[in-house]
């Protein structure tokens, strides 16, 4: 896949010879539906972050 087709965040810089410009209301939405996707995925590939608390508390010594 080129460069140029790659998907591209917003911190991206843009590609040399390019002028920056203003993204339309539809790519604003599927900016906002890629970043979201991409923070689902990383959140799933985290779980589970640790072992689950355990319930048990030991009893004091008599």
């Amino acid at each position: 896949m080129a460069s140029r087709d790659r998907p591209r965040d917003r911190k991206d810089p843009p590609p040399p010879g390019s002028e920056p410009g203003h993204e339309t209301e539809l790519q604003r939405r599927e900016r906002k539906q890629h970043e979201s996707r991409n923070q689902d995925e990383a959140l799933e590939e985290t779980f589970p972050a640790s072992d689950p608390v355990s319930p048990f508390v030991p009893a004091k010594l008599p």
